[in-house]
Parts: structure tokens; C-alpha cells; sequence
């Protein structure tokens, strides 16, 4: 399956005019079908009988989506906010996991560089150097921008012509057809609407980097900016209040064109200076400082970064459920394990910043809610588990050491150096 994504990427890069005929065939195989049912994570009963069944009903276009189960979940963060999830069938999404496995080759070989989201080996923490980078050569003027419900306003016939500039095959595309036209069930009914990728579905993220594509290929850098784009989330560094006022005007204009809008609450220009409040971008705060403990006249200011407030109470509500009264029948050892769990991910994720002091935070809240918990299941008080914490057990209790682990980023110094995903390094 890797030899088969390399080929397509290798063959897709030779020749960016290039369209793909026969690539049913190769969505068919079994060994993309099996890589698909690995993505969805599905147990492993009847998995080969499963396989099978579908193999014969794509070669035979018998093959029809059902429609997604349609819910809402509250945004990250955001207590009166939701975002609507669509929640396909495991042969869908199997099928769907095939789809990307096959067709990401051919567009990634087309995908520009100022695009991060949801790419094999490229993360947030690339997108984030890139603003380090940015700012250290003088573009301190910043356009944050997000994307008005980018999945659920993508224009299907126009998303198809997108997709239709590399492939060719009319299996492939009557089949990425009824995937979008599968339609959502929420409430008993089946809505099918002319517009979206499901959010949700394995293949939802690489269709809309194949249709924001058409935004990254005609950004002109030099009048309008950097542009950095983590899917629907995007900012653009400028070296002048006008370049940003420019790109921004560009932005909208060049949305409209794809039928799509600015999200106004959460768009504006932002200057990079000594005293202005910064901006959010990918989790992260960012804040132009002075450095300190240098000596002489000369003043050093650098782009820091530090969990955003949102991230700060994304953290503390996780926090809070681990050790809620309703989990008080566990043990502290099991609380613990799960409080770790988490804190490990975050930890890795926002140690690349300037986080000790959000770091401090987190460890007396998270002390703080454990002491809590262990005073309630005692049936005492919350100075009898800080007693048990800092006391009593050797190693507060287990909880994991949050001191010593942050790594500053600077500029012009990747935070790591990893090959393309298909075999090509980048440059």
C-alpha cells in the first residue's frame, strides 16, 4: 500500500497537468480496504467476510452510502457553542478511509507548502514555526481569519470540479458523489443537502484541503503576505497595516469566489508590538516580549507563546471531570491514571512555548482538584488530601512532574526534521 502511495505521489509531482483515469481498481484492493478498516478502528469480527462484501459491491457500483447519524457537540472551549458531527457506518467509512488512502497521494503532490491541517507529517507545531519565522523577519502584522462552518458550506459541484482537475475516473467520482450526497439523519430525518463535507468522515478533511487549495495556489505572497492555513484556520503575516488591510480584502474576495465567508467574530488585523494584546492561533497565544536579563541599551524583543485562555479552561474543565464527585467510587490510583493520561498529551502539545507559568498553573489546579477528591472520598476536608499529597505520599500521590519540560522555540531553527510523508523530503 505505501509502494502505491508513493507511485501516485511520484507520478502526480512529475506532471502537475496530470489527470487520473483507473484508480477504482486500486480503491477496490484489498489491502487499501484492510488499511481502511485499520483507520476506522473497528474491532475485528467478521472483518474479512466485511472486506469482501464490500470489494465485490465497489467493482460491481453496487455500492451505496447510508446516510451519516447526525449529532452536535459543544466546540472546545465554548459553553453556548456546538458544531454538528456527522457519524457514518463502519462499511462507510471503511470505504471512505480507501477513498483518502488512494486519492491523497495525487493531491498532496499539488499541495502547497502554507498548508498544515490535516497532512501526513505536518502538524501544528510546523504551522506555528512558520509564524515564528515570520515575525523574526519582520512581517508583525498579523490577519487571524477562521472560516465560517468551511465543512458544512463547501459547494458539492464546485468541490467536484476541484477533484476533477486530477481525477478523471467516473467510478471514483460517482462514488465520491454518493459519499457527499449520502445525506445526515438527525431526528428521524434524512437531510441531503447541496453543500459539506460531513465532518466526521475520514475523507472530509482531505476534500477541504483539495477545495482551499484553490486559495493557497493564487495567494501572492509578496503583496499580500505569509499565509499559514491549518485547514479552516488560517493567519496571514504582514509587513505593514496596509499589506494586512490588502490580504484581507484578497481573503474575502477570493472566499466569495468559493462561495465561502469569514467568520467576523473571530477575524481581525493584529500588530505585533510591545503592549498590544497578541493573538490566537492553533491553541497557542502569541505575544511580541521584551527579552529579559540582557544588558546594554539595546532592547531584544521575540514572538512568545503560551497556552492560550481557552486552552487554560479547556484543561481545567478536563481537570474538573476527572475528579468529579460522581467518579468518587475509583480509587485515587485510577483518578490519577486517568489525570496523567491526559496531562501527558496536553504537556507534550504546549511544552513547545513559552509555557512555565500556565504550567505552574495547571499543577496547583490539578493538585488542588485532587486534594479535593481525596478529602471527599475520607469523608474530610480538602486540607486533609493536600496533606496526603505533599505528605504522606513520596511522590505526590503519582501525579506526573510538570516542571523542566518546556523547549522555547526560536526562529529560523525547525522544532524537528522529518521526511515527506511519501518519500520526498521538504524543502
Amino acid at each position: 500500500m505505501r509502494a502505491l502511495q508513493h507511485t501516485l505521489y511520484r507520478t502526480a509531482k512529475a506532471d502537475p497537468g496530470r489527470r487520473f483515469h483507473a484508480l477504482m481498481d486500486k480503491v477496490c484492493r484489498r489491502d487499501v480496504l484492510w488499511r481502511g478498516w485499520v483507520a476506522v478502528r473497528a474491532n475485528n469480527g467478521g472483518v474479512q467476510r466485511l472486506l469482501d462484501e464490500l470489494a465485490t459491491e465497489l467493482r460491481g457500483q453496487r455500492y451505496r452510502p447510508a446516510p451519516a447519524r447526525g449529532v452536535m457537540i459543544p466546540k472546545p472551549g465554548m459553553k453556548n457553542e456546538y458544531r454538528p458531527l456527522a457519524i457514518s457506518t463502519v462499511r462507510d467509512r471503511i470505504v471512505q478511509a480507501a477513498l483518502k488512502i488512494v486519492l491523497e497521494p495525487v493531491f498532496e503532490a499539488d499541495f502547497l507548502p502554507c498548508s498544515f491541517g490535516f497532512r501526513p507529517k505536518r502538524s501544528t507545531h510546523d504551522a506555528l514555526q512558520v509564524v515564528i519565522d515570520e515575525a523574526w523577519r519582520g512581517r508583525r502584522w498579523v490577519v487571524e481569519a477562521d472560516i465560517a462552518n468551511c465543512f458544512s458550506a463547501i459547494p458539492h459541484e464546485k468541490l467536484m470540479r476541484a477533484i476533477e482537475e486530477r481525477v478523471v475516473d467516473q467510478s471514483v467520482l460517482k462514488l465520491l458523489r454518493q459519499v457527499l450526497r449520502a445525506g445526515v439523519m438527525q431526528d428521524g430525518q434524512v437531510r441531503r443537502e447541496v453543500t459539506g463535507a460531513a465532518q466526521g468522515g475520514p475523507i472530509s478533511p482531505l476534500l477541504c484541503n483539495v477545495y482551499l487549495h484553490r486559495i493557497d495556489r493564487v495567494w501572492d505572497v509578496r503583496e499580500h503576505g505569509v499565509i499559514v492555513r491549518f485547514a479552516d484556520d488560517l493567519v496571514v503575516m504582514c509587513r505593514s497595516r496596509q499589506q494586512a488591510e490588502d490580504a484581507l480584502a484578497r481573503l474575502r474576495e477570493l472566499l466569495a469566489d468559493l462561495g465561502l465567508e469569514l467568520k467576523e467574530a473571530k477575524t481581525r488585523i493584529v500588530g505585533l508590538w510591545e503592549g498590544e494584546e497578541g493573538f490566537d492561533f492553533l491553541g497557542f497565544h502569541h505575544k511580541m516580549v521584551r527579552a529579559k536579563g540582557l544588558r546594554g541599551a539595546k532592547r531584544v524583543y521575540f514572538l512568545a507563546r503560551w497556552p492560550s485562555d481557552r486552552a487554560m479552561q479547556r484543561a481545567r474543565d478536563r481537570i474538573r471531570e476527572l475528579t468529579a464527585r460522581s467518579r468518587l467510587l475509583l480509587s485515587v490510583e485510577a483518578v490519577v491514571r486517568d489525570l496523567n493520561e491526559f496531562l501527558r498529551g496536553w504537556l507534550m502539545y504546549f511544552k513547545y512555548g513559552h509555557s512555565s507559568l500556565r504550567f505552574d498553573k495547571i499543577r496547583d489546579y490539578v493538585t488542588d482538584r485532587l486534594a479535593i477528591f481525596i478529602g471527599k472520598r475520607h469523608k474530610r476536608g480538602r486540607h486533609f488530601g493536600l496533606s496526603v499529597i505533599a505528605y504522606r505520599s513520596p511522590d505526590r500521590c503519582g501525579l506526573i512532574n510538570m516542571s523542566g519540560i518546556v523547549v522555547a522555540p526560536r526562529a529560523n531553527k525547525p522544532w524537528r526534521d522529518r521526511p515527506h510523508a511519501f518519500g520526498e523530503r521538504r524543502r
